[in-house]
């Protein structure tokens, strides 16, 4: 098979991000409407504070993502821009709180993540059933999807979530085998498949996300994807990783939109039901589109 090219990336120095990153000013009704909303009631979304790229496409879709459990997790990735610290107590309103903010802005699909919570004996699971309870109560036709930390592999913390019956239940692999050490310092690689085989065994669409641009071959890439779909894996995501700071894994590949579109076929080709593969694809991209019969 032929390699398409990537264009490398020196970790020393800023780097000018290629013209295929660029990103399309946020319009629409949809989006203005949502914008609206947001500023008026001072809610708070991980699209806007997480300056994702594709807010106002998401937002004009009727999506979008709320982090939980505070915004300082317990872990510290290297990819990661969240603070690294010991969080707050649980806020115990919060629940009702985010239901509110989702009622108020008319999401039709409502993505919930959360930092990991390794403080806690329950690893945060109570707070996020009662979050996706009181998401149901208030807005009955909006449909969820949780992007889920693993746990620190106590299973009956995920399926204190699980029973929740999301329509969609997410936890991301992050990045390959080889460089999960690296990347994930506090995680692991076979206990994300562990925690992703619970959810599929449940009977849950059940979806994962890969950055790419870390220093990972073709070949990690494609052992990765079999792994996914051995453990029960719908959907992949696939986007590329950009450094948060100076502090944070340099990037070292810029990966090229075609070569995006071939792990895509790829994916497709072994198995997944769903691929979002793209240079500015996130793990709640084009979320809505997931909502298909398991």
């Amino acid at each position: 098979m032929i390699e398409l090219p990537v264009v490398p990336a020196v970790s020393q120095q800023p780097q000018r991000r290629p013209d295929w990153l660029r990103v399309k000013l946020p319009i629409g009704k949809e989006y203005a409407h949502v914008r609206g909303l947001v500023d008026e009631h001072k809610l708070h979304t991980i699209c806007e504070s997480g300056n994702c790229p594709n807010m106002g496409e998401c937002w004009g879709a009727g999506t979008a993502t709320f982090m939980i459990l505070g915004n300082i997790c317990t872990r510290s990735c290297s990819f990661c821009a969240v603070a690294t610290g010991r969080p707050l107590a649980v806020d115990v309103d919060e629940p009702n709180r985010v239901a509110t903010s989702v009622k108020l802005m008319q999401v039709k699909h409502c993505v919930i993540t959360s930092v990991d919570r390794d403080d806690l004996k329950d690893g945060g699971s109570i707070i996020w059933a009662e979050t996706i309870n009181a998401i149901r109560r208030e807005s009955p036709e909006t449909t969820l999807e949780t992007l889920l930390p693993d746990f620190r592999g106590n299973w009956d913390n995920l399926a204190r979530v699980l029973e929740t019956r999301p329509e969609v239940v997410s936890h991301n692999l992050e990045t390959v085998r080889r460089l999960t050490k690296e990347v994930r310092i506090q995680a692991k690689y076979d206990r994300s498949l562990e925690a992703l085989k619970h959810v599929s065994d449940a009977g849950l669409r059940t979806k994962s996300g890969i950055m790419l641009g870390l220093g990972e071959t073709e070949d990690d890439i494609l052992e990765a994807m079999d792994d996914l779909l051995a453990a029960g894996v719908h959907i992949l995501t696939l986007g590329q990783y950009l450094q948060p700071t100076r502090n944070h894994h340099p990037v070292i590949d810029w990966i090229h939109p075609d070569q995006f579109a071939r792990l895509k076929q790829f994916g497709l080709d072994k198995g997944f039901r769903y691929v979002e593969s793209g240079p500015l694809v996130r793990s709640s991209y084009h979320a809505e589109k997931h909502l298909f019969d398991i």
